[in-house]
């Protein structure tokens, strides 16, 4: 990981499209599959729904989440509820936060057969991050240590379907998740809205570079549900995660 955090300012321009991602290192037995996209694009849902099929056909399978290593999850809380997180900050806790995960969770499981499902990965780093004015150089090599996916399933919805979702949904926008820090808006749901809209962006350019499988976030559940099965049946040996 970097020693120092960059020098950044929030800004909604585009950076210069990264280098292709590398290919999967397979030197272990399991498999990665990974939901991105924006709030709002279903992605949760699905990734759930893939979840159970797995299970109830008794699969060795372990989910993972953004955000949600215990280790540095009370120091996340404290910084949000005192909005004293600057970009860097936010996006080195974050980096934290994975890597712990990475090395107690996912790493070990990938290492012992284990078919591991995350919602979310690196690419919501690449994407949030990015758009409150952190270097996409800086950013990759922020998580270079870790694997790329088997699979990277990335829900796009038209921004206002996903905004219209989480607005309906909430009786109130976080600071952070409206992107308030930012400067934006003084609305929070405009101030949302915009913030998406530029993570929206940045997920679109990954769609190539990393190759995404971009799956039309406007579908009915069953049918993106369906098509998501199929990929995974397709792209990885599902019986060798058989449990014996």
């Amino acid at each position: 990981m970097a020693t120092s955090p960059p020098s950044v300012k929030p800004t909604a321009a585009a950076t210069p499209a990264p280098k292709p991602a590398k290919t999967t290192d397979k030197s272990y037995p399991g498999a990665l599959v990974v939901v991105e996209g924006v709030d709002g694009s279903g992605k949760s849902t699905q990734l759930h729904l893939l979840m159970r099929w797995l299970e109830v056909d008794r699969y060795r399978i372990h989910f993972t989440e953004w955000n949600s290593s215990p280790l540095v999850k009370s120091a996340t809380r404290r910084g949000k509820r005192r909005h004293m997180l600057t970009p860097a900050t936010f996006s080195l806790i974050h980096a934290a936060d994975f890597a712990d995960r990475y090395e107690r969770q996912i790493l070990p499981l990938l290492r012992g057969g284990h078919l591991v499902l995350a919602d979310r990965y690196i690419y919501t780093a690449l994407a949030r991050d990015g758009a409150r004015g952190c270097p996409e150089a800086w950013l990759r090599n922020l998580y270079s240590f870790a694997i790329v996916p088997d699979i990277t399933f990335y829900f796009r919805a038209p921004l206002d379907i996903a905004v219209h979702r989480i607005i309906s949904g909430r009786p109130r926008l976080k600071y952070y998740e409206a992107g308030m820090d930012l400067g934006l808006s003084l609305d929070p749901v405009e101030s949302f809205r915009m913030f998406q809209g530029m993570i929206l962006q940045r997920y679109d350019r990954m769609v190539e570079t990393d190759n995404f499988v971009l799956m039309d976030g406007t579908q009915q559940v069953h049918k993106l549900q369906e098509q998501m099965r199929e990929i995974v049946s397709k792209r990885i040996e599902l019986k060798r995660f058989l449990e014996k």
